[in-house]
Order: C-alpha cells, then structure tokens, then sequence
C-alpha cells in the first residue's frame, strides 16, 4: 500500500508557490484541501451511468485508465474573502468571478501534479478533465466524468438542493479528482444516501438557496440546469467584465454563499 500522505504533502506544497492560488490583488483563493478516496471498482460508478443520475454520457473509471484502482478527490474550499464578496445584489462580484477561472486554472495544476506525484510513486495516473476525450454536453448538462460525483464516492459529502457537494468545509470551493492503478485505503461514506447533508432533502428544514438564486433555477423539485445554464452561456449578464480579463463565460454561485451549507454541513 502506498504511503498517500507523502503524495499529498508534495501535492499541497503547490499552495505554498507564491505564484499559484492567487487573486490578481495577491490574495488567496483557496483554504487547504480535503481528500478522499473511492475505490475504482466500486459499483457507485456503474450506477451514475443511470438516466436519472447522469446517464449513458458518463465513463467509470476503468474507461480512462484500464487497471484503475483507487479514484483520489479533493474539495478546494473558497476562503472568507472569496465567498463574502459575492453575498449581495444579484451581480456576483469580481473575486467570484476571478476565483472561478484563476482558481480552476489553480485546480489544474493541482490535477497535473496530483498525477506526477501518484508516478514518481511507481504507478500509473489520469486526470479525465485533463484528457482529450474527456466530453460536456450541453444539450443534456451532463459529462464524461463527473468530479462532484467522484467526490461523493470518494466520502467528501453529500449533494444538496442546489445539486453541489455539500462537504464538511462546505459547498462554495472547486473539485478535483484523478484515477491511478495504486492501491490506497478508502474514505468511508453512508452507503446509499445521496443528500444526508442537505436539511431540505431530509426534512424540508432549510431551501434557502432557492431564494438566493436571480435565475429562478432552484426550487423544491430541484435545479433547473437549462435555466442556469441560460442565465451564466446565454443571458451572459457579465459579458463586458468576463471579456476584459479574458474569462470565457459568465459565473454566478449565489447559491453555494449566504446559506448555511457555505462553508460546513450544516445543523439539523
């Protein structure tokens, strides 16, 4: 068995790099990751192949790396800053705006060095988002490979009303996930219950993102993903800022901030 803390060490020192996880004012992005691990052979992956989870679209983890074992996730969670800039009005804010592309570009090389790690180690490693084949499609809002859903088998959390991974440092951060032939001790997680984290989805006890989100996208049944793809691709109400630093869509979030899932599990 692989010693996985060693990996992880090297793979954190990346948050050190005064050059990387940073906003263009210097300030930080992300807090310290979580990991998990799910075992590639678990029969988690061949259930999200389901129509009413995410459907045929979707590739388990032997389709990227053949002799899969072990799935590695992590939840990079937005710091303070990050998240209580974008608590007011209906624009989100800029740090928002800048943690979503600078902290996904952050993400990336996290995966990359995740897998150059899981190599020097003597195995083998694969990021799907990193990957060629790896496929969004937008007239069914589904993918390829699913990092919340790799996250979920991995024990990080559970999906809210909202459809984020509700972890135990919340729901507003990035996720990331790699697929590596090493064996590595498994994260536990409850067995068969998609949403213990959400108060809603237990007991109706919470639903306060549906009022957060300007799209109307979020109600009691659910997240409408057409509308919230309508409101960020379409509608594009951030175009003229988004365009000025390059950014390639608009973002939102509303819903993963000012909500008691934020930044913990929250109290039933």
């Amino acid at each position: 068995m692989v010693d996985l803390e060693k990996i992880l060490e090297k793979v954190c020192s990346v948050y050190d790099d005064k050059n990387q996880n940073k906003m263009p004012d210097g300030s930080i992005i992300f807090d310290r990751p979580s990991f998990g691990v799910a075992d590639a052979g678990d029969s988690l992956f061949e259930e999200f192949k389901k129509p009413e989870i995410i459907g045929s679209i979707y590739k388990p983890p032997q389709y990227w790396l053949p002799d899969a074992a072990s799935v590695i996730a992590y939840f990079l969670p937005f710091t303070d800053q990050v998240r209580e800039s974008n608590y007011g009005g209906t624009p989100p804010s800029l740090e928002w705006l800048h943690a979503r592309f600078l902290g996904e570009s952050f993400n990336e090389k996290l995966r990359a060095n995740l897998v150059v790690q899981l190599e020097a180690m003597g195995g083998s490693a694969v990021a799907p988002l990193l990957m060629d084949d790896y496929h969004a499609d937008y007239e069914i809002f589904a993918s390829s490979w699913s990092e919340r859903h790799a996250a979920f088998a991995a024990g990080l959390g559970s999906f809210g009303l909202h459809r984020g991974l509700i972890t135990e440092k919340g729901v507003a951060g990035r996720i990331g996930s790699v697929i590596t032939n090493l064996h590595f001790n498994k994260t536990s997680r409850p067995e068969g219950f998609y949403y213990q984290n959400c108060p809603y989805l237990v007991d109706q006890s919470c639903g306060l993102c549906i009022d957060r989100c300007p799209a109307g996208a979020i109600t009691e049944q659910g997240k409408d993903k057409a509308k919230c793809y309508q409101y960020m691709f379409v509608d594009d109400r951030m175009r003229q800022q988004r365009e000025s630093f390059g950014y390639k869509h608009s973002i939102c979030g509303k819903c993963q901030v000012d909500v008691p899932c934020e930044d913990s599990i929250p109290d039933r």
